[in-house]
């Protein structure tokens, strides 16, 4: 098993790469203030689980204390989740997953990530010569690719379910037919988007029932979705990728009007949920671990904690702008990194986990300084790596995805990170449910300026670039104690790498660390919801920008024999457990 091996290797590691002490460092006085949050939190100590969303969570802990598996728990909260709410995840769309299985100490990664259709191509999302505006690609057929979800479900059920699968779809089912009341955020984000829900018919009979948005605490019912679930219940995901409910995607994507998309029967047909290795690597005394390419998360988040080992950000503190400002400076150089490289492992000779090897790390790291901000970054190639250079492609962020945080009475885990990419997909709807646009996270354009291929360009049968990062962190002794994930584009990165510096090197409790205002960079600005440290970094020569940034975070810390469970307070989630 590949991670009881890296548990041996990692501590070794441990002993060449200590960390700094803080008299390396200087310390600026100004202070800074963290935030405050009202999420929820719970403490436990037989199981736990965290979503986005009350009723998923209802869900889930029903399943757990049934004496279900962290998996079990964790399809019975994704079913629930595609009907409460659906403009982020649901069967239309893709996910990544860590599961930890206790008994074997063995750690597995899930990529259910959508494909491109065989017939699409690295001009799919350009017109007359030049790429399309985003909204133009988003909206309809076009970007729409093969659901993961589906697969996903049913076959980490039968690897890791203890409950039957029927048993799963209860809580779903009665909701769909008995109907709940729409949330706040649910119907803030149907008035947003309204326009373009209006545009695909059954999205407007449903989002917008005659022509008036879903208001808060209005009763929603969603038979066509009951009726998908019935199905999947009695004949699993075969009629996902084999019969009826394929066919209804594809009659409905192939023929919007003016965007319609390229899917096909074969591409259903041909479609595989893969596991693949975990990428997992030493910080302090813990070891990391997240998802592998095809998202970029956990590469990303692994370089810039590896980059940011030698400096003692323990004694620097979060009010320091010093820490925010190495912590911006380690992610800006493993973005330059993460936008070079990171694509489909399937399609694209990417350096991989080279580009967290402790020599190439180290090296960046050099580049950076407590004193002086980093300017100007570009992309490093490793010392081991003989691959051809591709060059860069731009994200665009997106406001969808949830995240699902799980650990049973069995000790088992689950970290999983699901969406239907931007707020509301490709606002085209099946069958009571919204398919994905998660092709536009591919390049816009396949060459740069110097006619260079782009790696994460459109290839048909390729999966698209995510940013995605479910994450479990490990003590030198092999145990879990953290298992954590975010919604949130590319910023997810960010999110999840200043939580798990806020708890494991500041010992922040994980609900204070959650509701932290954010301060993440993904180039040299430094972005903050926090104005008093944007001026303290600001005076120090940094760039920064000051905004309000979306998250969807949900976190369980294992301490003390006991389960803390946190969900976000910015969205709406809910952490239950016994």
């Amino acid at each position: 098993m590949i991670f009881k091996h890296f548990l041996q290797i990692s501590a070794l590691l441990l002993l060449f790469f200590p960390p700094a002490s803080a008299a390396d460092v200087k310390r600026p006085q100004p202070e800074i203030s963290t935030g405050t949050g009202s999420g929820s939190t719970e403490n436990a100590y037989n199981f736990m689980i965290v979503t986005a969303n009350p009723h998923a969570t209802e869900a889930g802990h029903n399943i757990l204390k049934k004496g279900g598996s962290a998996v079990d728990a964790a399809i019975a909260a994704q079913l629930v989740l595609g009907l409460v709410e659906p403009q982020s995840s649901g069967l239309g769309g893709g996910a990544f997953v860590l599961h930890y299985d206790a008994k074997e100490k063995d750690l597995t990664s899930y990529d259910a990530r959508e494909t491109a259709p065989e017939l699409s191509g690295p001009f799919l999302f350009q017109q007359n010569g030049e790429p399309m505006e985003f909204f133009d690609a988003v909206v309809g057929g076009r970007a729409v690719g093969v659901p993961g979800v589906p697969a996903l479900l049913k076959d980490m059920h039968e690897k890791h379910g203890t409950l039957t699968w029927m048993e799963l779809f209860d809580d779903a089912i009665a909701l769909s037919d008995n109907g709940f009341e729409v949330s706040p955020r649910l119907s803030k984000m149907v008035e947003e988007a309204k326009e373009r829900l209006s545009k695909n018919p059954e999205a407007a009979s449903f989002f917008l029932p005659e022509g008036v948005p879903l208001k808060t605490g209005q009763k929603l019912r969603n038979p066509d979705y009951a009726e998908t679930l019935r199905d999947f219940q009695f004949y699993g995901s075969s009629r996902f990728y084999r019969g009826r409910y394929s066919a209804d995607i594809i009659q409905t994507v192939q023929n919007v009007k003016n965007n319609a998309g390229l899917l096909t029967a074969h591409d259903f047909v041909s479609y595989k949920v893969k596991e693949r290795d975990p990428v997992c690597g030493p910080y302090r005394t813990y070891i990391v671990c997240s998802m592998g390419e095809p998202s970029s998360g956990g590469l990303t988040l692994l370089q810039a904690l590896g980059m940011l080992e030698r400096f003692d950000l323990k004694a620097l503190g979060p009010e320091n702008p010093q820490s925010w400002g190495l912590i911006g400076q380690a992610s800006a150089l493993a973005f330059a990194d993460r936008n070079q490289y990171m694509a489909d492992p399937d399609f694209v000779n990417t350096p991989g986990v080279l580009l967290i090897d402790p020599e190439y790390l180290e090296s960046r790291s050099a580049l950076m300084s407590a004193e002086t901000p980093v300017t100007e970054v570009v992309y490093g190639i490793p010392p081991s790596w003989e691959g051809p250079l591709y060059e860069t492609a731009p994200d665009i962020d997106k406001p969808g995805t949830s995240h699902i945080s799980v650990r049973d009475k069995d000790g088992n885990i689950v970290s999983m990170t699901t969406t239907i990419e931007g707020a509301f997909g490709s606002h085209v709807m099946v069958n009571g449910y919204l398919l994905n646009n998660q092709l536009t996270d591919f390049s816009f354009t396949p060459f740069d300026k110097d006619q260079k291929l782009v790696a994460n360009m459109v290839e048909g049968g390729k999966r698209p670039r995510s940013s995605m990062a479910p994450t479990i962190v490990f003590n030198q002794a092999g145990e879990p104690v953290l298992v954590i994930g975010s919604a949130g584009g590319s910023r997810i990165i960010g999110f999840v790498l200043q939580r798990l510096v806020s708890v494991l090197d500041w010992g922040m409790p994980l609900d204070k660390a959650l509701a932290m205002k954010h301060t993440l960079a993904r180039s040299t600005t430094i972005e903050t919801e926090n104005e008093t440290l944007a001026q303290a970094l600001k005076d120090t020569g940094y760039d920064t920008d000051v905004k309000t940034l979306n998250s969807g975070l949900t976190a369980i810390q294992i301490k003390d024999h006991t389960l803390i469970g946190s969900a976000d307070p910015r969205r709406e989630g809910l952490a239950k457990g016994e």
